[in-house]
């Protein structure tokens, strides 16, 4: 086609063929589509609408429903209970004797050693007797000097009686003055006096000799008592002074086939212990090894320990195979009440008191249930675990031992359980 033929034929054509006239279909479509958009607001306000209610509901609901509450219980037992009293004690023999010296002097020669068996009256040392030896025999001259002093002077004295005498007969017979026989009884009476100092000093002199000689035997030494050498603290050549105290030498127990425990018992179950009942100890020497004894005396001496104050209580004990040694440490139990059988309460559940509030919460308001049992101390309050609920129960108690509590008389059965604690859950949040 010609350039000019063609430029013609667009010239032509109508104007309006070029402007856009939009479809007579959209406009219904619009209308369509702010439709679904209300349909779609609608539907999420109702869900919006339904949530909102359901968390009101579900608040409303939970504010007024029972707490959640936590039990901590325990079971009713059915066994032995025994009521016990501890305490720590040493051993020690029935009896001992700290063998010592009454005299000063060096260790001659020693008779015995550690754990010998002694009689009563062996001669277990000796002190050397030199030195006491010469004192007596200081003594003895010194006696045998007074005894001539006083044959001397009963002969001086026999010749002024027959002078005085004499004298007496002439004053008689007016041959002598008056003063001659004052002078002449005066000698005599002089004499006489001399006589008596003498005796005097042989009686001291007397005594002075027995003591030397008792202090000469007394450098040896010799046990009081038959038993068993625990402790010798001398050394042959070791000198020993008795100035002040007796010296020890040798410590010796009585018959270790029979020993005796010294415990310490507490003021507050020392009125639990009677004379005559048993007792359980242990030692660290033979661990897990129980040992028996019987409660022999419980002494009135207090002792005060920053102000603890205890008594002793002396066990008696048998030792056949001598396994016990003085000196070891004792464990003791004594058995103040024991029942086998009994239905058993434990303490915790004895002292739980739960909280009143709490216990209104759950719709427990009975003034019974929180009633205290103070004033009868066998009389106590459980509280029983029955259809999730507690309920308190009053019981009558007996034997403890620290842990179980036997149950004399109260409605608890052997299979309830018993609680010991209860407390409030925190609620869990609302997503």
């Amino acid at each position: 086609m010609p350039p000019e033929e063609s430029v013609a034929t667009e010239l032509d054509k109508d104007p309006r063929e070029n402007s856009y006239t939009p479809p007579v279909d959209d406009f219904p479509t619009q209308a369509s589509s702010r439709s679904r958009r209300i349909r779609r607001v609608a539907v999420w306000g109702g869900a919006l609408a339904v949530i909102v209610g359901g968390i009101a509901l579900f608040v409303s609901r939970r504010a007024h429903a029972a707490p959640d509450i936590h039990y901590e219980t325990v079971s009713v037992d059915r066994g032995t209970i025994a009521a016990k009293i501890t305490a720590t004690g040493s051993l020690s023999a029935l009896l001992t004797v700290q063998v010592g010296s009454q005299v000063s002097g060096r260790v001659q020669e020693l008779f015995v050693d550690y754990n010998s068996q002694v009689k009563k009256g062996e001669t277990v040392a000796k002190l050397d007797p030199l030195i006491l030896e010469a004192a007596v025999e200081q003594i003895r001259a010194n006696l045998l000097t007074a005894q001539s002093n006083l044959k001397k002077d009963q002969a001086q004295e026999s010749n002024l009686q027959i002078v005085y005498e004499r004298t007496k007969s002439l004053v008689a017979a007016r041959v002598l003055a008056q003063s001659e026989l004052d002078v002449a009884a005066a000698n005599d009476n002089a004499a006489k006096a001399q006589i008596e100092a003498d005796e005097s000093n042989l009686v001291s002199l007397g005594a002075a000799l027995h003591q030397a000689e008792i202090n000469l035997d007394y450098t040896t030494i010799i046990s009081p008592i038959a038993g068993t050498v625990i402790s010798r603290n001398v050394d042959v050549g070791q000198t020993v002074a008795a100035s002040l105290a007796a010296p020890t030498l040798f410590v010796i127990a009585q018959d270790l086939h029979h020993m005796q425990v010294d415990t310490s018992v507490g003021e507050a179950d020392v009125g639990r212990l009677i004379a005559g009942m048993p007792a359980t100890f242990t030692v660290d020497g033979y661990p897990g090894k129980p040992f028996t004894g019987k409660l022999r005396q419980i002494r009135n001496a207090a002792q005060s320990v920053q102000n603890v104050v205890t008594y002793d209580a002396v066990i008696n004990v048998e030792n056949p195979d001598l396994v016990l040694k003085p000196g070891m440490t004792a464990n003791c139990t004594f058995v103040a009440a024991q029942k086998d059988g009994v239905v058993r309460l434990r303490n915790a559940a004895l002292r739980f008191q739960p909280d009143p509030q709490l216990l209104q919460r759950i719709g427990i308001s009975d003034p019974a249930a929180l009633e205290s049992s103070a004033n009868d101390r066998n009389r106590r309050v459980v509280w029983v675990l029955r259809d999730n609920k507690p309920v308190h129960v009053a019981v009558f108690t007996g034997v403890t031992d620290g842990t179980w509590t036997e149950l004399i008389q109260g409605n608890v059965q052997s299979d309830d359980v018993l609680i010991t604690d209860m407390t409030l859950n925190p609620r869990p949040g609302l997503f």
